[in-house]
């Protein structure tokens, strides 16, 4: 695969299962906010993830200002830098202004097929 650079189609797919978020979902009617997806990727492409990682994984870096999704590195980080950064700002004399957007249902009212539409015309313009 990486001698030709070529991904088999079957590596893009995933089934996305849906699992209830707490154990309280036998006594009351459920709804879609009670779920959380979970995709089930097929096992070769995991494994060959993983072998990518093994040998590139000490060539690829993010960003210091990443936070999700690191190992050993979670919100208090986040919470810790943004405060840090207040901190520095208000201890020079200036004025933090904060504005937080709650993103969390973004998607839920986008029309899903325009959406990959879009993303795909500027993947291949």
């Amino acid at each position: 695969m990486m001698l030709f650079s070529v991904i088999p189609n079957g590596f893009i797919y995933s089934y996305i299962v849906p699992l209830p978020k707490s154990n309280d979902c036998f006594s009351k009617s459920l709804t879609c906010n009670d779920f959380r997806g979970i995709a089930i990727s097929p096992i070769l492409s995991k494994v060959f993830e993983h072998c990518v990682l093994n040998k590139l994984g000490s060539f690829l870096k993010t960003s210091d200002n990443q936070f999700g999704i690191k190992k050993g590195i979670g919100c208090n980080y986040a919470v810790r830098a943004a405060r840090s950064a207040v901190e520095n700002i208000v201890n020079g004399g200036n004025t933090a202004n904060i504005c937080a957007i709650n993103l969390s249902k973004a998607f839920d009212k986008v029309n899903h097929s325009a959406l990959f539409f879009k993303v795909n015309e500027t993947r291949y313009s």
